[in-house]
């Protein structure tokens, strides 16, 4: 599978010029604007017709809401061989992401369906209803080699809208019925909600799951992640997790400079408190789409030290806004690349965390799905 970063583009990025003249900012949204599609020839330019800007509360009303299409997929698990990942199977219940974190690296994935990776990746949304029933036609091939598949590898299998959907749990279901190991990445604490599947398998080495928590500042995760839950109420899912006996990790991904790398102690500080046995760190990547829609978050909310902060990334990109060297990639290069490697060491060391590297799954239990369920068999 080839990483979005690594795609050849087949079309000049937009230019960021933020915004149509005199346009506020969604509220409650990550993206400030929408950056036009790379795959498309024409563009369309915002143009200031002189009139005045709409007093707040009138005129267009700047609240986008989220719909949700279903997506008809012919198969469900992703491969993946990139050197630099530690899974070679994964499920994306959904693509585009309600949460509207700024810095996701998903957002680029967007573009496939002639959308905005800006706005549009948080507000258009796509289910994948028949994902369980894929799942299990896939898992009873043949040739099917079990392996640990990995959910929220792109996007959040319990962003908002799984409350209502619940294609995540369809697919846990599934896992759970053939004894198949698998793994969660999440920064929503709907995830407790699966604990009575996920706690059996853990209890199998079958399960583990890791939660994303960015910051502790509920301002700066606010701007950062409009629709995530709390920090607080992230660890709260940590300790619920732990304690019904599911190994609970957390990762401090993406690390920011001058943002909330000086969170990286406090967090792993609470995350140990709250009963999690390991973490990892990942530094911020902006593919594509993803660097002109962070760099306008920047000026939208953290104008002083926008250039600062850029600065810092360029530093550790060799140069430019993203580098995406297998290998390199999700730590960066360079003196404070080395500086956040080291102190997160130290500190997980400190809190009693391992370093993301837990004992391989058990894939000797898993047994396939049958060709036909509902028909018994003759022996």
């Amino acid at each position: 599978m080839k990483p979005y970063d690594a795609l050849e583009r087949a079309a000049p990025l937009p230019d960021p010029k933020r915004r149509a003249p005199g346009a506020d900012p969604v509220r409650g949204r990550g993206a400030t604007f929408n950056p036009g599609n790379r795959y498309r020839r024409d563009a369309r330019e915002a143009y200031d017709d002189g009139w005045e800007r709409p007093a707040e509360g009138e005129g267009e009303s700047r609240q986008v809401r989220t719909t949700v299409t279903i997506q008809r997929v012919r198969t469900i698990i992703a491969r993946n061989d990139s050197p630099d990942i530690p899974f070679t199977q994964s499920i994306n219940p959904y693509q585009g992401c309600e949460h509207g974190c700024i810095y996701c690296y998903a957002r680029p994935s967007h573009a496939y369906l002639d959308l905005s990776p800006g706005l549009e990746f948080e507000t258009k949304l796509f289910a994948k209803p028949e994902a369980a029933a894929l799942l299990r036609a896939e898992m009873a091939k043949p040739g099917y080699v079990c392996d640990p598949i990995a959910l929220g590898s792109n996007t959040d299998p319990y962003q908002p809208i799984e409350r209502e959907w619940r294609v995540t749990r369809a697919i846990l279901e599934v896992l759970c019925a053939h004894e198949h190991p698998f793994s969660i990445v999440t920064k929503s604490a709907l995830v407790e909600r699966d604990i009575d599947l996920i706690a059996p398998m853990a209890a199998k080495n079958m399960a583990r799951v890791y939660v994303s928590v960015t910051t502790l500042d509920r301002d700066l995760a606010r701007r950062l992640e409009p629709r995530a839950a709390a920090p607080e109420r992230r660890l709260q899912a940590v300790r619920a997790l732990s304690s019904a006996g599911i190994p609970t990790g957390v990762l401090v991904a993406p690390v920011i400079p001058q943002l909330n790398d000086k969170d990286i102690e406090a967090i792993l500080v609470a995350a140990a408190a709250h009963g999690a046995t390991s973490a990892g760190w990942i530094m911020l990547r902006l593919p594509l789409e993803v660097a002109p829609l962070f760099r306008a978050w920047l000026d939208e909310h953290y104008p002083l030290r926008a250039a600062h902060v850029m600065s810092l990334v360029q530093q550790l990109r060799g140069g430019r806004d993203y580098d995406g060297t297998f290998g390199t990639r999700m730590k960066g290069t360079g003196l404070f690349a080395d500086l956040i490697e080291k102190r997160f060491e130290l500190a997980a060391r400190r809190a009693g965390l391992g370093r993301h590297r837990e004992r391989p799954f058990d894939t000797t239990r898993f047994h396939p799905p049958r060709a036909n369920e509902a028909q018994g068999e003759l022996f």
